[in-house]
């Protein structure tokens, strides 16, 4: 019996390095809003999060000023960003493997789900997923232990076994949004989070070939 019975996967950060049309996309809007823009490295600190958790804790903006601010990056993201992006390398395999072995698998993603079906249609790997779950398109659900909750109920209402669930992130959203539902964490060190974001998971992958032995054994 493989030691996990469904798989959750986030997206940006872990499949894909999304971060350049998301910076740019981020730029552009502290444009638009007449502010300055953030440096470059301040902008990463934006992929990943919710983006209107992002826009409240790292610009300090109001809830009325991140769904401004929201209105503005949204429709240039779809425009311009969302396939500025590229995947990390052996995770089409990864993907690939876990469809052929039979575990379920899903996504579990902050970035609204039609974005992300785009991005997981271009790159031709979509075919390797169950079930898509991601924000909501009003941001309702967005929170990681939220969109986790989504996934586990769209995994058992497709026959899934979810008593062994393991989440695969980069950040610490990840780890503590899916021990909010006592959901173990495989952190990978290929995206955007930091080694104290790794306190909590229960092992970390540098590569994809290690990433595939802790999922698959």
């Amino acid at each position: 019996m493989p030691e996990f019975s469904c798989i959750l996967f986030d997206l940006d950060g872990t499949i894909v390095d999304s971060a350049p049309g998301i910076t740019a996309t981020l730029a552009y809007t502290f444009g638009q809003l007449g502010l300055p823009i953030p440096s470059p490295a301040e902008l990463v600190a934006y992929v990943g999060p919710p983006i209107l958790d992002a826009f409240r804790d790292l610009a300090g903006f109001t809830r009325e000023q991140s769904e401004q601010a929201l209105d503005i990056y949204r429709p240039e993201y779809l425009r311009a960003g969302v396939f500025d992006a590229q995947v990390y390398p052996g995770i089409p395999d990864v993907l690939k493997k876990i469809h052929e072995s039979g575990i379920p698998l899903s996504l579990a993603t902050s970035k609204p789900e039609a974005p992300a079906t785009l991005i997981l249609e271009h790159y031709d790997l979509l075919k390797y997923f169950d079930i898509i779950t991601g924000a909501s398109e009003d941001e309702v659900r967005s929170a990681k232990a939220d969109v986790v909750a989504e996934a586990l109920v769209r995994l058992r209402d497709f026959g899934a076994d979810i008593s062994r669930p393991v989440m695969v992130g980069d950040r610490g959203h990840d780890v503590h949004g899916a021990a909010a539902h006592n959901v173990p964490t495989i952190f990978v060190r290929w995206g955007y989070g930091s080694p104290a974001e790794e306190v909590g998971t229960i092992g970390v992958a540098t590569n994809a070939a290690e990433l595939t032995r802790k999922l698959l054994g």
